[in-house]
């Protein structure tokens, strides 16, 4: 399959998007899947902070488990200022946990109780408008899902959430939160609304856990079929691509 004629939005992520061609499709939506702890919401901040930082594209981060004040505050570690960014509108945070937990919120951007699509989509559409965001990241997809609880129901707003940021032209980045790997999604739909999902693995070897990365699904684009060792450094993630890992215990 050719790569020639697509676009590409590259994470730059260390070693991620020479696994993919040279980055994800543009205007696509791509599921980060993981247990808790292998690190999906800082693969999908890293997404948006290199949008920002390095390539010029605003992004829109909508927090429906986190709040965003715990979200900067966990990301300085990696020596990346969300709030600065916010000031320079190159990243917006949609607060769509606090309401939920009956907190108020004190953001600009905050989603109503309880959860709507619409409402979601409307602030979506606000901020884009506002900011002109070409990236999304929504943190997460099972906090939505918790929300619905009827997996039709689950599959049909997310396709509503992930269709409007695709029309929107936003690249996106969904992450989904699972019990173990035997999974790859939470309700065993939300990689059916999704152009590919990405699984991260922390798997306990002996005395140490190891963390890999592995590409199972990405519509449109040749890609690594192979699981790679990845790092969660002190600048983010960094993905080992040219290692591979041949056995999890």
């Amino acid at each position: 399959m050719s790569n020639t004629k697509v676009e590409r939005v590259k994470t730059g992520i260390e070693g991620f998007d020479e696994l993919c061609g040279g980055g994800l499709l543009k205007n696509r939506s791509y599921l980060v899947s993981g247990t808790s702890g292998a690190g999906k919401t800082i693969f999908a901040t890293q997404f948006l902070i290199n949008g920002a930082m390095t390539y010029n594209e605003p992004g829109i981060f909508i927090a429906t488990e986190e709040r965003p004040s715990h979200i900067r505050e966990n990301m300085v570690a990696f020596g990346w200022d969300i709030e600065d960014l916010e000031n320079e509108n190159m990243i917006a945070i949609v607060d769509a946990s606090s309401a939920k937990i009956g907190l108020p919120s004190e953001e600009k951007f905050v989603d109503v109780r309880p959860f709507d699509t619409r409402s979601l989509i409307d602030n979506i559409i606000t901020i884009q408008e506002e900011i002109d965001a070409r990236r999304a990241v929504v943190d997460s997809t099972t906090a939505i899902g918790f929300q619905i609880m009827d997996p039709s129901k689950i599959r049909i707003e997310l396709l509503k959430i992930a269709t409007t940021l695709e029309v929107l032209g936003l690249t996106s980045v969904l992450t989904c939160e699972i019990v173990d790997d035997s999974h790859i999604s939470r309700f065993g739909v939300e990689n059916f609304v999704t152009d590919g999902t990405i699984l991260l693995y922390f798997k306990r070897s002996e005395n140490v856990r190891v963390r890999s990365l592995e590409i199972y699904k990405m519509r449109g684009t040749n890609h690594s079929t192979k699981l790679h060792p990845f790092d969660i450094t002190p600048t983010g993630i960094v993905v080992h691509s040219q290692e591979e890992v041949y056995s999890m215990l």
